[in-house]
Order: C-alpha cells, then structure tokens, then sequence
C-alpha cells in the first residue's frame, strides 16, 4: 500500500478496492491453488519484498502515476501466467514478470456494476446502492456525491482519464466526467444491452452474431465526456479506438501525474474484434478476443517505456467478475475453480490480477 500512501498521504478514505486488493494479495497471494501454476521468479521475488519491506514500496521523487486496466467477464483461468493452454498474453504475462502476480485476488462481487461501484469508490457495494447490475437509463446509479479514486487523485494534482466500459450510470451527472474524470472515451453500459429484438444472447446466436459481424443490432452509443458522438457504435473497431485514446491521454500527460482507467467493455459478450484479427469460427471468438485485448494492453505499456513513464507508474490487471459460463465458448474459463459470473463461488468473484 505504500504507493497509495504517497499519493494520499496517511490519512486518506476508506481504501479504494485496489488498496484492498494489495491487502489481499500480499497476506493471502503466496498460497495458489494446488493446480494452479506457480508465480513466474520476478514475481515471486517482488510478492516476498513488498510484504517483507512495505516502506521499500515507497517511490522517490513525483507522484506515481497509476493505470488500472478492467477486463469485463475474463476468468481466473484466461490469462497465460495464470496457465491458461491456448490464449497467447505476452503483454499481460509480461506485467506479472516484472512484478507481482495476486493468486488469491477478489472483485467485490459477481456481476459488473456492483464490482465497478466498488473498485471506484472503496465502498461495499450495498452501501452505495449498487448492489447488482443496472441498464442504460437506469434510475439506479453511483451517487455523483461519493467520491471516488478519480476524486481523490484530482485533488493531488493529478489528471484523470476513463476510457472504455462505464456500467455506473448514464445521466449527464453521472457519467465519469461527473465523477471526477477529466475526459470519458467510451460506452456507457454492457455491449450487449440496447439490443433490438429478434435477437438473441444464447451461444447459438452468439455464433451467428459473430460469423456475421453484426454490431449493427445493437444499439450502443459511443460518448465522448458527456456527449454521444456515434450510434451505434462499430464494435469491431472499439478495443483498438480505446488503446489509441489511452496512448494519446499518456503522451499528452507525461510530464504530470495521471490516472488512467482504461475499462475494455471486452470480452463480455457478444466478442468482436479488429478485421485483421477476425476468424469465422465462433470457437476460436474468446481466444481472439482475448489476444486482441492483450495486444492492446501492449500498446498501453510501450506508451509508458517510450515517453519514460513506466517506472513510476502502478501498472494494475484484473477483471470485474468472473466468466460467464452460460455462453459456452464466448466464454473464458474459471478453472480449477468452481462456477462463475453471477454466483458468489471462487469462479465469480476470484479473478486474475497482476500489478508492475
């Protein structure tokens, strides 16, 4: 925790879900499940450091700055380091290399809301009044008077950037722009929601979806701050739009202290990705998808290394639930863990986590 000690000071709110998220990792992180893989050696090494000599965790110099990157529906067993066999995340393997890989990591809850809710504000999710998921035009929403970690960090001097999948609300008021984000670049609500009728959400026409490319059924909108610049927007071209605004955001803030939440609305379903990326088989959608995601995640760290920022910035990747196991193979998996979203099983709510 001691790198959010330096941007808060001692005396700072209840600890966002991030700090409880080190608490976690550290005292509990070292004891993996029997049939999971163990930690790469660096990770290992930074895991024992850390909780031997928090105060080593304390960085020189400017405030640190922290990048938090939100899977939507990705499971514990997903991810290379976390030994998945088929998906390919060098990117993401390479944050748990070169620092701590969390094995025994809890979202707040099962579903997205409800996790998003807390992660921003620190806060048990009932608390708030959000105790599940909401849709678009919901009267359920976060508060604009909680405050979150954007919040916080603006009044340390700090710009704040949301990109991608907000799901807390869509009034003018509670957009992220209204909860202490400089700028917002991104879907409001779950891709799949604002779908027209006629469609369904089973894997069979999840298949048909994805064999045919149609975004077009559903009607997201595209925000930008407060505003909605494209209707519906082109799903397929999103995960590479949000990587290109994260890049932007870190090259324009690189001489300051920034926040940056970059919130994939991928891979819950329905799974899309880039042209040059695209497989007909709907069997291989996740594993595209989730590859996608990890080549974007790249994008974001070579931002870091090439303006120089990488060595003092909280580089945080996990996921708001676990997967959702009804979609069959448009969804990851859990293993060895029992069940996933939607249920209060490790599957739900044990997700992978890596933190740099």
């Amino acid at each position: 925790m001691g790198i959010l000690s330096s941007i808060f000071g001692r005396r700072y709110r209840v600890a966002p879900a991030i700090v409880l998220g080190f608490t976690i990792g550290l005292t509990e992180g070292d004891a993996a499940p029997e049939s999971a893989p163990p930690p790469p050696a660096q990770a290992q090494t930074a895991n024992a450091g850390a909780a031997a000599n928090p105060a080593s965790a304390l960085p020189a110099g400017p405030p640190p700055n922290v990048v938090i990157i939100y899977a939507d529906d990705q499971g514990y067993h997903d991810l290379g380091c976390f030994g998945a066999p088929l998906n390919r995340t060098p990117n993401i393997d390479r944050i748990a290399a070169e620092g701590v890989r969390f094995t025994d990591f809890y979202s707040a809850y099962c579903v997205c809301s409800a996790s998003r809710a807390a992660l921003m504000t620190g806060c048990y999710q009932p608390r708030i009044s959000m105790p599940g998921v909401i849709g678009p035009h919901s009267r359920t929403a976060l508060n604009p008077d909680e405050v979150t970690i954007a919040d916080l960090l603006k009044t340390k001097g700090y710009a704040t950037a949301c990109v991608g999948k907000w799901h807390l609300g869509d009034a003018p008021e509670t957009l992220p722009t209204g909860q202490g984000f400089d700028r917002y670049f991104g879907i409001p609500y779950s891709n799949d929601m604002a779908r027209k009728k006629g469609w369904g959400n089973d894997p069979e026409a999840l298949d048909r979806i994805w064999r045919e490319k149609r975004w077009d059924i559903y009607n997201n909108e595209l925000y930008r701050d407060a505003a909605v610049i494209e209707s519906p927007v082109n799903q397929t071209t999103l995960t590479e739009r949000y990587a290109a605004e994260a890049v932007k955001f870190i090259e324009e803030k690189k001489d300051s202290p920034f926040f940056l939440y970059w919130a994939n609305s991928m891979p819950h379903v329905p799974l899309f990705v880039s042209d040059d990326r695209y497989d007909p088989d709907p069997q291989q959608a996740y594993r595209l998808t989730v590859e996608h995601i990890d080549a974007c995640v790249g994008k974001i760290l070579d931002a870091l290394d090439r303006t120089g920022a990488a060595t003092n910035t909280l580089v945080v990747y996990t996921s708001d639930n676990g997967p959702w196991l009804s979609k069959k193979h448009h969804a990851g998996s859990a293993l060895p863990l029992r069940d996933g979203k939607g249920t209060t099983w490790e599957g739900g709510m044990r997700v992978p986590c890596v933190m740099r």
